[in-house]
């Protein structure tokens, strides 16, 4: 008696299932909203490609601690506030930018709009920032 009521169980839950399957399928398509993950920087030909998504930005800039950028700063006097600036060419909102780095251990981080200094969501590598938050680290071989 017991197996057939476990049987029987089973059987109601399968149903169940298959009855849901056509719902949960047609919501699937209207899931377009969910963000989708980006990649920590990864080395491409000609360097490192650094995507940060930000739909609502007007700039956003790569800063960090290699030489060039110097927390954007640059090298000395260069007359621009826009050192690291990256672009968002198609308008998808993830802005990129290709940095040529040596080997060695840089921190970074993303600022929007030049005022809101942003970790990178997509790399986990991390070290804090002296200021109670986090910079993003990479690691060049």
């Amino acid at each position: 008696m017991r197996r057939m009521r476990t049987m029987s169980t089973k059987f109601r839950v399968g149903m169940f299932l298959l009855a849901c399957l056509p719902l949960m399928s047609g919501c699937a398509a209207h899931l377009d909203f969910i963000k989708k993950r980006l990649p920590p920087p990864q080395r491409v030909e000609g360097g490192f490609e650094f995507r940060f998504s930000s739909p609502s930005a007007q700039v956003v800039q790569l800063c960090g601690s290699w030489e060039e950028n110097n927390w954007c700063n640059g090298q000395g006097e260069t007359g621009s506030y826009r050192i690291g600036e990256m672009s968002d060419s198609d308008g998808d909102g993830v802005w990129e930018l290709l940095v040529d780095l040596k080997p060695g251990r840089y921190e970074y981080k993303f600022v929007i709009d030049e005022q809101n200094w942003k970790e990178d969501p997509n790399n986990p590598q991390r070290s804090d920032d002296g200021f109670g938050g986090f910079n993003s680290v990479l690691i060049v071989d």
